[in-house]
């Protein structure tokens, strides 16, 4: 008798064929970020938490203990006694993805990796970072009309800002139930900047226009560097409130780097907290793609405007760098627009690469940094107003 109950609780007489399904696409996950080196810092640990999610009988995440935390006639209604009572170790971590814990310690890393020069000698860059975030609310109207609800269209909307982080924190404010296939789809189409992007910047520029070449920046003081992150934390956090957890932390990474006096923390941020964020983050994540939340035709759509969000973006910063060249004598060149989605500096050495294609002396890398980290505050920006409008 106890070796029939033995062979009847192993995962193999419990697996459905979705559960099948879905380690499957965890193995493929698995193997893109190994061997094919896409985004595998943190497609790795999504991959993994995705595997751990749906082996039948761990019980290492109850997606029924999530319903009940969110719906507002359960007794555990955003009560987590429950989910520490009777989770398992993913629905743990996954408590610092829904209260907006790990996107927020990942900015602080990030600002501290990030150097706003480029930004701050050439203002006009912040214009077009700004652009590159059309995709955001396009998609969000579009996916709105397509019948999802305005949570779940501006929780697709945001992945057109190609910023992970950002992505994560929004949806599982805003429509939780579709935070894997949203985080996979964000993280997938960053590392396919390089494939997706230059098809669109070149449909767009024509060969003079990609061999413009620009001038060399000014110098940015040290002061500059300082004052910059508080000035704008500032300002962002009083106008929109809603953005301030991801603009406040981006903003003290980055004064924690400029400042000269915290090095130890600044270091931290940069490698121990920001390796050790990673990883819990991935693996709760991946967590939330159960078969039942993944395998669907809202999955597949998901995935396909992903994909629109993101090129509307890039084409944005492209096309307002052409209409600004009619106003401007120093010409700037178009492809750096197409940085101003959040992918840092994947996007901006995507500038350079297309750049140096048409002329090998064109050295675009440092000019086009300024659209791309002026996308990284402008993602967290479009972040907050969708918040404020939806949440």
């Amino acid at each position: 008798m106890n070796i029939i109950e033995f062979f009847s609780g192993m995962g193999f007489m419990q697996m459905t064929w979705q559960q099948g399904i879905m380690l499957l696409v965890s193995f493929f996950l698995l193997y893109l970020a190994i061997h094919k080196k896409y985004e595998p810092l943190l497609l790795l640990p999504i991959a993994f938490g995705m595997l751990l999610t749906n082996l039948p009988g761990a019980g290492m995440f109850h997606s029924e203990l999530w319903s009940a935390f969110l719906d507002p006639e359960s007794p555990a209604y955003h009560s987590y006694g429950a989910i520490l009572k009777e989770g398992g170790l993913l629905d743990v971590l996954y408590i610092g993805v829904k209260a907006g814990v790990y996107p927020c310690l990942i900015f602080i890393g990030v600002g501290a990796m990030t150097d706003f020069g480029p930004l701050i000698a050439n203002p006009k860059s912040l214009i077009l970072g700004a652009a590159a975030q059309i995709g955001i609310f396009v998609t969000f109207l579009c996916a709105n009309a397509m019948g999802f609800t305005p949570a779940e269209a501006g929780s697709i909307g945001i992945i057109g800002g190609a910023d992970g982080p950002t992505s994560i924190f929004l949806t599982s404010k805003l429509a939780p139930h579709l935070l894997g296939p949203i985080a996979i789809a964000a993280y997938s189409y960053m590392a396919l900047v390089p494939v997706i992007q230059p098809p669109i910047m070149r449909a767009l520029t024509t060969k003079k226009e990609r061999a413009i070449k620009m001038g060399q920046l000014r110098p940015v003081s040290k002061t500059e560097k300082i004052v910059f992150p508080i000035i704008i934390t500032a300002i962002v956090a009083l106008i929109l409130p809603d953005a301030a957890p991801l603009i406040g932390c981006l903003m003290l990474g980055n004064l924690m780097k400029e400042c000269g006096v915290v090095d130890r923390l600044s270091k931290t941020a940069q490698n121990e907290l920001m390796n050790i964020v990673v990883i819990f983050l991935g693996l709760s994540v991946g967590a939330t793609a159960t078969a039942g939340s993944f395998l669907n035709w809202q999955t597949l759509m998901i995935l396909a405007m992903g994909i629109v969000a993101f090129g509307l973006g890039s084409a944005g910063g492209v096309l307002l760098a052409k209409f600004m060249n009619l106003f401007l004598k120093e010409k700037i060149n178009p492809l750096i627009g197409s940085a101003g989605v959040s992918a840092v500096p994947m996007a901006a050495r995507v500038s350079q690469t297309v750049g140096q294609e048409e002329n090998p002396s064109n050295f675009l890398l440092m000019h086009a940094m300024g659209p791309n980290v002026a996308g990284v505050i402008g993602s967290a920006v479009a972040a907050g107003v969708l918040l404020t409008m939806l949440g």
